[in-house]
């Protein structure tokens, strides 16, 4: 079975800084697309980040400047490193896999991030 599993969630104040990090070891990780979700309770789940297997990266306008997403394919690791937090970047973050276009796409548990004072 595929597995994703995310650690690095926290509580952490209001401008302070914590890195994801998101372990795929059963899958042939070059392959694939990575990203990071987020969902708020009551809200929709978002695409914060991604990364592709060439290395291109995009991100969520609320996010820009402030996380970098990054992946080591020899570690079969993806990491998000989030500066300058803010109370709405609460939330579950879910780790993302997805290989030709979506035919085969796998997601982690989710690791919970909360931003407050």
């Amino acid at each position: 079975q595929v597995q994703l599993v995310e650690s690095g969630g926290g509580l952490v104040q209001p401008g302070g800084s914590l890195r994801l990090s998101c372990a795929a070891p059963s899958i042939t990780f070059s392959s694939y697309d990575m990203g990071w979700y987020r969902q708020a309770p009551g809200k929709q789940r978002e695409l914060v980040a991604k990364i592709t297997r060439g290395g291109s990266t995009n991100y969520a306008d609320s996010v820009k400047g402030r996380f970098t997403i990054s992946r080591d394919n020899a570690k079969n690791t993806v990491a998000l490193q989030m500066n300058s937090l803010k109370p709405e970047d609460t939330g579950v973050y879910y780790c993302n896999a997805e290989r030709l276009g979506g035919v085969w796409n796998y997601w982690g548990k989710g690791t919970l991030v909360t931003v407050s004072s």
